[in-house]
């Protein structure tokens, strides 16, 4: 179930942006003043893509609302892996060099041969 709503709530997004991207871009949008008339003019097209961005945009919410209330109960404590192997335990490391840690390696000093512009 959850899978189905994800695909119809994927469709439902792509038809939300094609009907918004079809839209004039006029002041005065989302059904702001009317006309008289019918379907077939400019006007009542636009009106028409108005409801349906409209209509698409409430169904986009729900969908998203109860898809989230889907997740939440879903199991997500358990974590698949295909790794077959152990993992060894990471020994105490401080980065800092405080107690405990491994000496660092001294830098051995520079001879006269390393440095080519100390001629």
């Amino acid at each position: 179930m959850f899978l189905f709503l994800t695909v119809v709530q994927a469709i439902v997004a792509a038809a939300l942006i094609a009907v918004i991207l079809m839209q004039r871009s006029e002041g005065g949008g989302l059904g702001i003043g009317g006309s008289p008339s019918g379907m077939l003019s400019a006007r009542g097209a636009a009106d028409f893509l108005t409801r349906s961005t409209k209509w698409l945009a409430v169904i986009f919410v729900v969908l998203s609302i109860a898809l989230a209330a889907m997740a939440v109960n879903e199991d997500a404590a358990t974590v698949e892996t295909t790794l077959g192997g152990e993992v060894a335990p990471v020994e105490d490391f401080d980065p800092l060099g405080g107690p405990g840690a491994a000496p660092a390696a001294q830098p051995a000093p520079a001879t006269p041969t390393d440095d080519p512009l100390a001629e």
